[in-house]
């Protein structure tokens, strides 16, 4: 029997592997905290967070940053974004500072602030898209006027105990660290300026710490075998066990459109349709065709949750033969070769005002595509579910996989195989079925 120590060893473990992401190996966002001016009683700095995640973004309610002061420092002023809470600044007399709180708690403003409240790259309601998706847009930036602070690179503290929400928990900060001044260069290009002190803080994300239950499962079809293999049974969770997990709703309630109403004022919590895997998303992956030279496979991705329409949406596949990718059908397509020349993991994503949307669970609460693969004669069987992903993330999360034993294996008769038309018919009934039953 294992020992407690063993055991607390074990989560810790579990908690710091799950921080690493092996498709990402170098993904995480950069605060980065810029002094550019001095003033009588402390400094004016723009402080910048960047999202050098591949394919995790930040999407609304947005992020919300926090810190500690080292002082008694307090915020004079605001551009760009603004502070919860002010706190108690009856101490001061004549101006009264925007915040002074020991803890401040930072988020952006929201799009159509008025021009003399804005900085670049601020003012997007805390949305921050991914770098794979949009590098243009994963930055988000604010400025503030900092009072009752150190005037010099000698006197200035850094802020310690930085916390990070995008828009929920998930995300672990480190210290901040003293770097070399960040250095700006004039749109022509002709001069080059740097803030007088720069320091970083680097914030990791951990599934594990984000939600207790995943957010996602896939389920495998293929042309070849009749077998649809649904996603694992309480693969986020089990119905009826008393946990937020197990809370869900029936698609034929009466008066859903009215329960679900109710609901958006928590609309952070999921609120999904009763299914025996009780995820929000649901991704299937279906093998479509065989063709001489080529295969297809069609993918869906279904929003059981009525309380999120999933805006910016990304899909991660790693399957071996995308490295022979030929034609995607209405999705966006980026290679991901964290490891070099192995060309086996690809970011998909809707295209902007067509697909980008994935909308609440119901009748239009899905997004579809096919995907066209050229067969290598080396590698290309349909043996042993070869044909099936080896992992799927859904905005970053790591989605639960089916059973490998239960996969859809290849009939026994022949590794070459042809269906008959009637076959096929029958399968792809089944197929449209599942898609749109509730199970």
């Amino acid at each position: 029997m294992q020992s407690v120590d063993n055991k607390a060893f074990f989560c810790w473990s579990f908690l710091f592997i799950e921080a690493y992401d092996a498709l990402d190996p170098t993904g995480n966002i950069t605060i980065k905290w810029d002094i550019m001016s001095w003033t009588p009683d402390g400094y004016v700095a723009v402080v910048t967070i960047y999202n050098f995640q591949q394919y995790r973004h930040i999407q609304a309610p947005g992020w919300t940053l926090g810190w500690t002061w080292a002082k008694k420092e307090v915020i004079w002023s605001m551009l760009g974004g603004q502070t919860t809470e002010q706190g108690d600044c009856s101490k001061f007399k004549g101006n009264i500072p925007h915040c002074c709180k020991k803890n401040p708690t930072v988020v952006d403003l929201l799009p159509g602030t008025p021009y003399n409240q804005q900085v670049a790259n601020c003012c997007k309601g805390g949305v921050i898209s991914s770098w794979a998706q949009d590098p243009a847009n994963a930055a988000s930036s604010f400025q503030l006027s900092v009072g009752s602070a150190g005037t010099s690179n000698r006197t200035v503290r850094v802020p310690k105990n930085f916390t990070l929400k995008a828009p929920g928990p998930g995300y672990t900060c480190g210290p901040a660290k003293i770097v070399r001044p960040t250095k700006f260069v004039s749109t022509d290009k002709r001069r080059v300026t740097q803030a007088l002190m720069t320091w970083n803080v680097t914030c990791t994300y951990s599934q594990f710490l984000a939600q207790k239950t995943p957010t996602c499962c896939v389920s495998l079809s293929s042309f070849y075998n009749e077998t649809i293999v649904p996603c694992q049974k309480c693969a986020c969770g089990c119905q009826n066990n008393n946990t937020q997990s197990g809370s869900c709703i029936e698609p034929k309630t009466p008066h859903l459109a009215s329960v679900v109403s109710n609901s958006e004022s928590n609309s952070y919590s999921p609120l999904v349709q009763c299914t025996s895997h009780m995820c929000p998303i649901r991704v299937h992956w279906h093998v479509k065709l065989n063709y001489k030279e080529y295969w297809r496979v069609k993918v869906t991705i279904t929003n059981f949750n009525y309380n999120m329409n999933y805006t910016q949406w990304n899909l991660v596949v790693q399957h071996p033969n995308f490295d022979n990718l030929t034609q995607i059908f209405s999705f966006n397509y980026k290679s991901l070769t964290p490891y070099g020349a192995i060309n086996d993991t690809a970011v998909l994503w809707g295209f902007k005002f067509y697909n980008d949307l994935l909308m609440q669970a119901g009748p239009l609460g899905n997004v579809q595509s096919e995907l066209l693969f050229r067969k290598d004669k080396s590698t290309f069987t349909f043996e042993k579910g070869w044909a099936f992903p080896r992992r799927i993330y859904f905005n970053g999360d790591n989605c639960v996989m089916p059973s490998p034993d239960s996969y859809p294996w290849l009939p026994n008769a022949s590794s070459f195989l042809f269906v008959s038309p009637l076959n096929l018919f029958i399968t792809l009934l089944s197929t449209l079925a599942f898609l749109y039953g509730y199970t």
